[in-house]
């Protein structure tokens, strides 16, 4: 996993409630264990038609949104099943961020645990995020704030683990390994207490 740095990026509003991780990537594609190449899938059924063909009036299908790296969408993203192949499509992707009022809580462990930072902000924010679809947004996860650039910032809160893992580029188990040394002191220095 690689340090999660302060991004700049445009960004594509999902302006719908209720995102299930069936539909961030259809069950037929959990047959797949490598997490490569699963962006392909993502939102499979809204982004093609019943061909191999794209539905060019999806967003994720607009060459413009080429490269952007922050999802906005609705209320409850990230709903239903625990499937963490959710996380790793929206990660392959490309996104590094979703922001969302509200995020189902299987959902943002996961993402978490895969190098993607899960934001909830205020329904006013998400409000101004969908008006200013042309704008760009700042994001600063080691001083927790998200700015829309030319408009409101909001402050957000994240678990200190999490975000201790995520500036180091660093899984749970990756944490717990670097910290070997200091283990094995601690441990010389309770036997000698002994």
């Amino acid at each position: 996993m690689e340090k999660y740095l302060p991004l700049h990026s445009s960004f594509i509003v999902l302006d719908s409630q209720d995102i299930d991780t069936d539909q961030i990537i259809p069950a037929r594609f959990l047959t797949q264990t490598d997490k490569l190449g699963l962006g392909r899938s993502l939102f499979y059924d809204w982004r093609y038609s019943g061909d191999p063909g794209f539905a060019n009036d999806h967003e994720l299908n607009n060459r413009a949104f080429e490269g952007v790296k922050i999802l906005v969408a609705g209320k409850n993203f990230g709903c239903g099943s625990s499937r963490e192949h959710a996380v790793w499509a929206l990660h392959d992707y490309g996104f590094r961020a979703i922001i969302s009022p509200s995020i189902g809580s299987i959902f943002k462990g996961n993402a978490l645990k895969n190098g993607l930072l899960p934001i909830e902000i205020t329904d006013q924010f998400y409000e101004a995020l969908c008006a200013a679809r042309e704008s760009e947004i700042f994001l600063d996860l080691e001083h927790q704030r998200v700015d829309l650039l030319g408009g409101p910032s909001l402050r957000f809160d994240i678990d200190r683990f999490a975000r201790t893992c995520l500036l180091e580029g660093v899984d749970q188990l990756g944490y717990l390994i670097a910290q070997n040394a200091k283990v094995l002191a601690y441990e010389k220095r309770s036997s000698h207490e002994l």
